[in-house]
């Protein structure tokens, strides 16, 4: 009897050590540090939301904070301090990005001692102001304040614009979508570092390696509403479920701005979406959503951990258009479950008859310079035309820009230059023709007696033909 309780008690001494648990605790802060500022980390742990109530630091008297992980993290992660957005991440002495920290839960005596040098928004003492690193004049902000009406909110867009955009002002351009737009062209902004997307496309036009350039649509996450954002499905623990409304937002209010204010190439066979992260679990649901509009998807280190069982019960039944293509990059040891999630999701869309490029560089780790690296080859996978199709240039798709003038109910058609007439026709949900008409560049097609809803657009010269999304408010 006594044997038996010594073993119990034993083992529950056992099983309370196993359950320890890692403390961080930040020593310093920088002397400019707001008083009563909330501080958070941020990492692979909690699909690096800036801003999560389960990852707040607790303020000490001594002016130190700690944090206790919760007992689920058990595997190294990468992460960084925030007080709450990624504009207020913490950066080094000189206010310039750091590398990501490392955690392994259970090493050593279970605490870790953190000091935070200085805030991305705060220059401490002799440290220099941020030099944004975008690329001018290519990169602009379309708007600081964006109206999301399908989320009912604002948000920055960016966008980059090539080389010989306004020295070529009959051109049009393919466009590709990005999230998590603060890290997209700026190091200012940035959270982890920048992708360098301005520099990569603008080097690739240079070297004669990209002859159609393309614009680049980068819109800002939303900080604490990242996560419900970035994914249609819900979470039990980090949240999300706001992704619909979000990818309906890029398709039926930014898209349509886009192709009206810029020379794009509005069919679906040149516009891509692309992120990573969440920002990839995004993607390929907008992609399988919204089949008529993307044909490029660029997937670097998804998240589809965050919602595994519902995305597999939406991918099955879905097949995308033959044309379409998928990019998937991860590095094989970012965590357990990435690289097998993103086959299973590859070798799923491939026997639906996608197109698919599949990549796992050993060395691949969770943080925007690897993204940055990976992104040419994936750009150009995606963007750069096949050579056959070079070789039959006009049995290719068409290359034509279309945007609907709500004001007017008229949509707008730009053939490609010296190609005569065209046919426009309007197909309804049930693939039925409910509006056909004969056009030429820079044509007016009446679409004023179309009721509200959703159509396919097919415009049509000679042997060539384009396809994309008309919606009707």
């Amino acid at each position: 009897m006594r044997l038996s309780l010594v073993i119990l008690l034993l083992s529950v001494l056992f099983c309370h050590a196993g359950l320890a648990q890692t403390t961080l605790r930040i020593a310093q802060v920088p002397a400019a540090t707001p008083a009563g500022a909330a501080l958070y980390l941020a990492g692979s742990c909690n699909s690096w939301h800036p801003a999560s109530a389960a990852y707040r630091f607790t303020s000490n008297p001594d002016g130190s904070y700690q944090l206790v992980l919760p007992a689920s993290v058990k595997e190294a992660f990468a992460y960084k301090i925030t007080r709450g957005s990624w504009e207020t991440v913490e950066t080094d002495a000189r206010n310039q990005d750091i590398e990501n920290r490392v955690c392994t839960p259970g090493d050593k005596d279970g605490e870790l001692q953190l000091t935070v040098l200085n805030w991305k928004d705060l220059s401490a003492a002799g440290a220099s102001r941020c030099q944004s690193t975008a690329l001018q004049p290519n990169v602009q902000v379309i708007s600081t304040s964006f109206p999301m009406p399908q989320l009912g909110r604002t948000r920055r867009v960016w966008m980059y614009l090539p080389s010989d955009y306004a020295s070529a002002p009959a051109k049009r351009y393919p466009v590709l979508y990005m999230h998590d737009g603060q890290n997209v062209f700026d190091a200012c902004t940035s959270f982890s570092g920048e992708w360098g997307v301005d520099e990569t496309l603008s080097q690739l036009q240079q070297q004669g390696l990209d002859a159609t350039g393309c614009l680049v649509v980068a819109v800002d996450n939303g900080g604490s509403e990242r996560l419900n954002e970035l994914s249609p499905w819900k979470n039990p623990e980090y949240g999300g479920g706001q992704g619909n409304e979000y990818v309906d937002f890029l398709v039926r209010t930014l898209k349509p701005y886009v192709d009206a204010n810029y020379r794009t190439l509005s069919g679906q066979e040149f516009t891509g979406i692309a992120g990573s992260s969440m920002g990839g679990l995004i993607s390929t649901y907008a992609a399988l959503k919204y089949p008529q509009v993307y044909s490029k998807v660029g997937v670097f280190s998804p998240a589809f951990w965050f919602a595994k069982d519902s995305l597999f019960a939406y991918l099955r039944p879905r097949r995308p258009q033959p044309n379409t293509q998928f990019y998937f990059v991860s590095g094989t040891t970012e965590s357990e479950t990435m690289v097998p999630l993103m086959k299973a999701v590859h070798d799923t869309l491939a026997r639906a008859g996608a197109g698919v490029q599949y990549t796992t560089p050993a060395d691949g780790k969770h943080t925007e310079w690897f993204w940055k690296r990976e992104f040419p080859a994936a750009y150009r996978w995606l963007y750069q035309p096949d050579a056959t199709m070079q070789q039959r240039r006009n049995r290719g798709p068409l290359p034509y820009g279309a945007y609907l003038n709500a004001e007017q109910n008229q949509l707008i058609v730009h053939l490609p230059s010296g190609r005569g007439k065209g046919q426009v026709a309007i197909l309804n949900q049930q693939k039925q023709t409910v509006l056909r008409k004969h056009v030429k560049g820079g044509s007016a097609v009446d679409v004023s007696r179309l009721p509200a809803g959703s159509y396919e657009v097919l415009v049509r010269v000679k042997d060539q033909v384009g396809r994309q999304l008309l919606v009707k408010q």
